[in-house]
């Protein structure tokens, strides 16, 4: 589990204290929760997001325990090194906005005949309780050939799942290399 402090100062000196100590800066929030201001050991919050099995996981900020979701991240332009982090708790029972990754499965036709596999949309916009998220949606790409493309339409139902991207998006497709 993630351990995490509160932080006292919110502040743009205690801030750069914290960053120089090597903390990520984030802030938990949640429907009907009190916004949290906490911080992160960096090498610590990296290796649990890497090494999580789910999209929400754990963490330990000031002795409450509760299970979030990243939201979305800022990162430093020339180093890629991350700044800040918005999380999202993640209440059972109540529905909520999720990003979901998209994973191509298989090897496509199209890479035999001088094709490359476009990626146009990484995650499509998912609204569902957290018991009912899944981890990746994946897509099978091997009858795809140049040209070919899977659109959100072409993907099967997911029980209690509401997909919120428009019908006639892109989300991979066989394209021609030049």
């Amino acid at each position: 589990m993630l351990e995490g402090i509160v932080r006292e100062s919110i502040g743009k000196k205690g801030t750069k204290a914290l960053r120089r100590d090597g903390y990520l800066i984030a802030n938990i929030y949640g429907k009907g929760v009190e916004n949290i201001n906490a911080a992160f050991k960096m090498n610590e919050y990296i290796r649990a997001v890497r090494n999580k099995e789910t999209i929400a996981f754990p963490v330990n900020v000031g002795g409450k325990e509760m299970n979030v979701v990243v939201q979305s991240y800022e990162s430093q332009a020339v180093t890629g090194s991350l700044l800040h982090v918005d999380l999202m708790v993640a209440q059972a029972g109540v529905e909520t906005t999720f990003n979901i990754p998209v994973v191509a499965l298989g090897e496509a036709v199209g890479l035999k005949n001088k094709g490359l596999v476009h990626m146009a949309k990484e995650r499509v916009t998912v609204k569902c309780t957290p018991e009912n998220l899944p981890n990746t949606i994946e897509i099978d790409v091997t009858e795809m050939d140049v040209g070919n493309s899977k659109l959100v339409r072409d993907l099967s139902a997911i029980p209690n799942v509401t997909i919120l991207d428009s019908d006639r998006v892109a989300l991979i497709s066989i394209i021609k290399a030049k």
